[in-house]
């Protein structure tokens, strides 16, 4: 079978196209360029993933191809992230990227070189059951990647392997090791692709140009505890960076764009007994109506276990037990108990 491998020149997609050549699959590296002709300007430290993924490719003696998209990357994930964080969000960029441009793109273009699936580097299980596709969790629960693969549609679901979805991660690199493959020791990045410092607020200021106005700090009752440099430099459950002496220390509990403060309060004030998020993608489940779940409102969470009631396009997520930092912008994630992901959906509040 023809196979098209989506590289990035680091351990685990590199492993995975060495797998498929090793079972005897035609195999054939792509790679999206996300910064295109905008990496040296705007990202100079960024690192230069088609040169790395082609290095990889020539190792293995397979063909590579490689795309600019940075137009979309910029208009579907850049533009939204900085659009959201200004407006006291946080977004999951990786979330939206895989299911509306990384995913999608790398399909068309393994269509246009003949390949019949693409496969890709994720921790994480595709199956198939009952007519629907879905995503489950990866073996090794510490490198799991399913979250991050839940906006996935029935469109994209057939046609994706993930052969390290088996695997732990030191696995993977005794493979590498194995090879001799220069990618073996190669340290993992966990900072998001287009803010390699990691600096969200900077990164934020500098893409759109503007700095966003002071206002204050207040707790729940309205009564101002100080003053912020800019909700963007704020999220949910955050504890530095306020600035604010008190007997007990203050978290970030709220941010309202509209006033334009940052509502501060002690640590059981983050505590959430349930949230509602919108709109829905379905993956195993075409209803999330009366379902017991297993959840994660973010990619390194421990599972919960709440209720979910579906009301349009709406889910209602009530929990068994409080849970902290429910962070409007994220994902909500919901598993079944075989680790499965019966849908997804935007956080928008907890109560």
């Amino acid at each position: 079978m023809k196979v098209a491998v989506a590289m990035s020149g680091g351990i685990d997609p590199t492993v995975t196209a060495l797998l498929l050549k090793n079972q005897g699959h035609e195999v054939t590296g792509i790679t999206l360029d996300m910064l295109g002709t905008a990496r040296k300007r705007l990202f100079p430290d960024a690192v230069d993933t088609v040169s790395q993924a082609a290095l990889m490719a020539r190792e293995l003696d397979m063909p590579h191809h490689s795309l600019d998209i940075h137009h979309d990357f910029v208009r579907d994930v850049i533009e939204p992230f900085c659009a959201e964080y200004l407006l006291g969000r946080t977004p999951n960029p990786c979330v939206r990227c895989d299911a509306l441009i990384k995913f999608p793109r790398l399909l068309d273009l393994s269509r246009e070189l003949g390949c019949q699936m693409v496969a890709s580097g994720h921790y994480a299980q595709c199956c198939h059951e009952n007519g629907r596709y879905f995503i489950k969790a990866a073996y090794d629960k510490t490198k799991d990647q399913s979250y991050f693969l839940s906006m996935l549609n029935q469109d994209i679901l057939p046609h994706l392997l993930f052969p390290l979805g088996e695997l732990t991660k030191d696995e993977v690199r005794s493979l590498a090791e194995k090879h001799d493959l220069h990618c073996s020791q190669r340290p993992e990045s966990q900072e998001i692709c287009f803010i390699p410092d990691d600096n969200y607020s900077a990164f934020i200021e500098s893409w759109t140009g503007t700095v966003p106005r002071p206002g204050t700090i207040v707790d729940k009752d309205g009564i101002v505890l100080g003053t912020h440099n800019g909700i963007h430099r704020y999220t949910i459950g955050q504890r530095r960076g306020m600035g604010i002496a008190a007997d007990r220390p203050l978290y970030v509990t709220g941010i309202d764009a509209h006033a334009n403060s940052i509502i501060a309060g002690y640590r059981e004030q983050l505590l959430c007994r349930g949230l509602r998020a919108s709109p829905i993608t379905h993956m195993k489940d075409t209803d999330l109506d009366n379902k017991t779940a297993l959840v994660k409102t973010r990619s390194m969470q421990k599972h919960f276990t709440a209720k979910l009631e579906q009301k349009g396009g709406t889910v209602i997520v009530r929990f068994d037990t409080p849970q902290m930092q429910i962070t409007p912008g994220q994902v909500a994630v919901f598993y079944n108990s075989d680790y499965e992901i019966m849908g997804s959906a935007i956080i928008r509040e907890g109560f």
